[in-house]
């Protein structure tokens, strides 16, 4: 089993994350950081304090050195896909190819009435998530694309420079939509999660995940598939592991500890030093 850490920047300081994420930096077992895009907090008070998603990635890439960095997930409806694309080649190419692309089709209502932002239904809202994801993909991997979608266009367009990692960073989809999620998993995904899955939903979903790798001629083998499971600031590092086992035993390849608030560096290495056995 492989692990990461992730700190979503809610109800916290950059200090705070930034010695989590250096403390994880400097041990092998965890081989990835995620934050989250969200502009109001998802747990405790929602009226709460939460940094941008992208700015605070981009900060914490630059202060390790080791450790892939990654967003778990970026929405889809904050951005134009275009925009996406030129900030997550110049990312990988600060992070020196250390960048793997989360994306998602967004959902937090909350956030998107108090901005001004068309969620849309979500049939609707799906269709828009497929095209920006091959939109970005284009952009990434094509010296030029050209696009002509229901809600997305390009014409002769240009992403420059690129980054290192070729054809593009892996991208992540996250979401267990069974109809549309899993199936834009299947054709653009190098890594699917789940979020805070059993191990009886996750292997059900992974099935579901399996099928339509058949309908588009996927080996899915090619797709990582992890979960996330949340871990409290003071819980028993081998309850912890205790979860993990569980997952790793219905194909769970990555654990992703969702930290909660208080952060603590200190925390870091009584996990690992209990799930080391699990990798």
């Amino acid at each position: 089993m492989r692990f990461g850490i992730k700190t979503a920047p809610q109800h916290t300081s950059f200090e705070e994350m930034l010695a989590v994420w250096r403390a994880a930096d400097g041990i092998e077992l965890f081989e990835s950081a995620w934050n989250f895009d969200h502009f109001y907090p998802l747990v405790g008070d929602t009226d709460g304090p939460c940094l941008e998603g992208w700015v605070t990635l981009t900060a914490l890439a630059t202060a390790t050195s080791r450790i892939r960095v990654g967003c778990m997930v970026n929405g889809t409806p904050y951005r134009h896909p275009a925009v996406i694309a030129n900030m997550a080649a110049s990312l990988d190419i600060i992070s020196g190819g250390r960048l793997d692309l989360g994306l998602g089709a967004g959902w937090n209502q909350k956030e998107a009435d108090a901005y001004g932002i068309d969620l849309l239904p979500m049939r609707a809202r799906m269709d828009k998530f497929e095209e920006a994801v091959e939109v970005v993909v284009s952009l990434l991997s094509q010296e030029r694309s050209d696009f002509s979608g229901k809600y997305f266009r390009l014409e002769n367009a240009r992403c420059e420079p690129k980054g290192p990692q070729r054809p593009h960073p892996p991208i992540v989809i996250g979401g267990g939509g069974e109809k549309r999620t899993l199936r834009i998993a299947a054709r653009f995904a190098r890594h699917w999660n789940l979020p805070f899955a059993t191990p009886e939903i996750f292997k059900h979903k992974s099935q579901v995940l399996d099928a339509h790798c058949a309908d588009v001629g996927r080996e899915p083998a090619e797709i990582l598939r992890s979960v996330q499971i949340a871990v409290m600031p003071d819980q028993d590092p081998a309850e912890v592991a205790a979860t993990a086992a569980a997952l790793g035993e219905v194909g769970v390849e990555k654990l992703i500890l969702t930290l909660r608030t208080p952060y603590r560096a200190d925390r870091v290495e009584p996990l690992a030093k209990e799930l080391a056995s699990l990798a």
